[in-house]
């Protein structure tokens, strides 16, 4: 298992590389902009939910990878009400109503972010424990890119006295760290042995992950340029006014 590891890796080095995320480095381009692809999340972030509680969890299994899995799924669903708070935070409940917003979600150039759940419930559809562990690590890899990146920015848009943000901030990227060193992810597939077969069945559902998230990424980064060009990204809310929403 350790090549399907180093496989990752490399798998997370080129997605990294990709636009949305060069745009996320762009330091020409203020912070708060940079996030105007934030609303186009939304599918995915309610659907990724669903996708650890009713897909990746089985709490009848006795396997030790799938009851690693079930501990992981329940940390990872609570991330919704992190991605609202953050949604009033930034202000993107003031500019649209909630017809406005459903709608946007149902256009043509937002379907990847409607169809990733479903389609990362199809591949995970039959797996093994070992197999989900693997899809796991992958949406964990690819996530975590964009989450690294969108802390820095919030980090920079608490300092010039906007909000605190969890979703988008370190405190999120933080718990998806802790996860991986308490023993998740890779440092669990490290101690698998697996057959030629296996192997390649493995880096198969990995490989087809990231493509995915490849086209998650480019849309987001589509439907940002189009709202900056649109004028449509608020302000963000003032520090004070954040501190009165908070939970």
């Amino acid at each position: 298992m350790k090549a399907v590891v180093r496989e990752l890796a490399q798998a997370r080095r080129h997605y990294s590389r990709l636009p949305l995320f060069e745009f996320l480095r762009t330091d020409s381009i203020p912070p708060r902009n940079r996030l105007a692809f934030y609303p186009c999340m939304a599918p995915f972030v309610q659907a990724c939910a669903d996708l650890n509680r009713f897909v990746l969890r089985d709490e009848t299994s006795n396997d030790p990878h799938q009851r690693l899995l079930n501990e992981h799924s329940r940390e990872i669903e609570r991330h919704w009400d992190w991605y609202l708070e953050d949604f009033s935070k930034l202000g993107f409940d003031r500019t649209a109503c909630v017809s406005q917003v459903l709608r946007s979600h149902g256009r043509e150039d937002t379907h990847h972010n409607r169809m990733l759940g479903a389609r990362l419930a199809q591949l995970l559809f039959a797996t093994t424990p070992i197999e989900k562990v693997v899809v796991a690590e992958s949406i964990e890899q690819a996530t975590n890119v964009l989450l690294e990146l969108t802390a820095q920015l919030a980090a920079r848009i608490q300092a010039e006295g906007g909000p605190e943000l969890r979703y988008l901030g370190q405190f999120h990227f933080a718990r998806a760290t802790d996860l991986a060193m308490r023993g998740y992810g890779a440092r669990v597939l490290e101690t698998v042995t697996l057959t030629d077969l296996e192997r390649m069945r493995c880096l198969d559902l990995a490989f087809r992950v990231f493509d995915m998230f490849a086209d998650w990424s480019n849309e987001l980064l589509a439907y940002a340029k189009c709202a900056l060009a649109r004028r449509t990204v608020p302000h963000v809310v003032h520090s004070n006014l954040a501190r009165m929403s908070a939970p």
